[in-house]
């Protein structure tokens, strides 16, 4: 091997031009005082004990301080490759996990071309749903993918589902029983849109689902930036044009949630109900960037998912509360600015006071 192809194959473990040629003198001499090495390496003596100190605590030399004059003596190349290749195996597991999850995450599109793969991968999208669906699909595909809407439901996901092609819950084959937390109907025909816990989904335009003869594509991502516009497009663009029809019966308390909108929800069906739910918000102020905990009353929801609305923009989902201390102070989700406080996690629970006053607890 000429010097030069030794010299790179020694930079790329890390070591310098100057270590590269401290080494090889160190090497070519086998054991040396610095002078002796300084002179061969055309650097200075005091470079080369600090140069030896970087290449022992690499495994490269020994440097035996113990006698004078010191004397800096080269590991026999057997030993120094074991360590390196020791060193190798060691970082190995590290960078393959790392290399998998850049990998996953730049595979953040896939490019659908039929009615089958669609279906499959909204079916797999919803088993994965953690706490938030939203979705638009045909009456004539949903039942396809009921079971797996009402297992979501079940497991406490917040689902808001727009059935197409359909004026009414009777023109949906099987009814619409417990396959989402709020149902509207639409009678014209609407792409296929999916999000899944504002992190993935589908979308689809109608003729992919409707013929199998179509050139028509869909497009399965998984990109965080991306999510959260095609919910505001479908809270904004879609929702309000379609029909309420069916909703969920509120959830037994206590209960939590780290989805805001999920809290505003079942919130707004408490208030419906007349009654006052309480709630917990740990968060942070807006204002300050602080952390926030309060306790109070739920006395007002802004939000736009259940008849009558009462946000003044399509994804303005907030809580009015009455704190402990008198206070009035608002509360929103992830990202909010307008309102006094930006919440993590809610715990909604039955207002003591009413339930005294009222010698119920309003559930089973």
């Amino acid at each position: 091997m000429d010097d030069r192809t030794l010299n790179d194959l020694l930079r790329r473990f890390g070591l310098s031009d100057k270590e590269v040629d401290t080494y090889l003198s160190l090497l070519a001499h086998g054991e040396a005082k610095a002078s002796t090495v300084a002179d061969a390496a055309g650097v200075s003596k005091r470079y080369v004990y600090s140069v030896s100190e970087s290449l022992a605590e690499r495994g490269f030399v020994e440097v035996n301080d113990h006698v004078v004059p010191t004397t800096i003596r080269a590991n026999p190349p057997d030993e120094v490759i074991n360590r390196l290749r020791s060193d190798v195996d060691a970082i190995r597991p590290g960078l393959e996990e790392r290399f998998s999850r850049v990998e996953r995450q730049t595979e953040q599109f896939e490019v659908i071309k039929s009615r089958v793969t669609v279906i499959k991968r909204v079916r797999s999208l919803l088993a994965d749903a953690d706490s938030e669906v939203t979705l638009s699909i045909s009456a004539d595909h949903l039942p396809e993918i009921r079971d797996d809407l009402v297992e979501a439901v079940d497991r406490g996901v917040l689902v808001l589902l727009i059935v197409s092609g359909a004026d009414e819950a009777a023109d949906v084959e099987g009814g619409l029983d417990g396959v989402a937390s709020v149902v509207r109907t639409w009678r014209e025909a609407m792409p296929t849109l999916l999000t899944v816990d504002s992190a993935a989904g589908v979308v689809a335009p109608p003729e992919l689902l409707r013929r199998s003869n179509t050139d028509r594509q869909a497009i399965h991502f998984s990109q965080e930036q991306l999510a959260p516009v095609i919910v505001g497009s479908f809270l904004g663009n879609y929702w309000p044009a379609a029909s309420e029809v069916a909703t969920a019966p509120p959830a037994s308390l206590p209960v939590e949630y780290a989805n805001f909108r999920h809290t505003v929800f079942q919130a707004t069906l408490r208030l419906r109900a007349g009654e006052t739910p309480r709630v917990t918000v740990g968060g942070r102020w807006t204002d300050g960037d602080e952390p926030a905990e309060i306790s109070g009353r739920v006395v007002e929801s802004k939000q736009g998912m259940v008849e009558p609305t009462t946000n003044e923009f399509p994804v303005e989902h907030s809580l009015v509360v009455e704190t402990d201390d008198g206070e009035t102070v608002t509360v929103g989700g992830q990202g909010a600015f307008v309102e006094d406080v930006e919440a993590d996690l809610v715990r909604i629970e039955v207002d003591d006071q009413e339930t005294d006053e009222t010698g119920a607890t309003g559930e089973e």
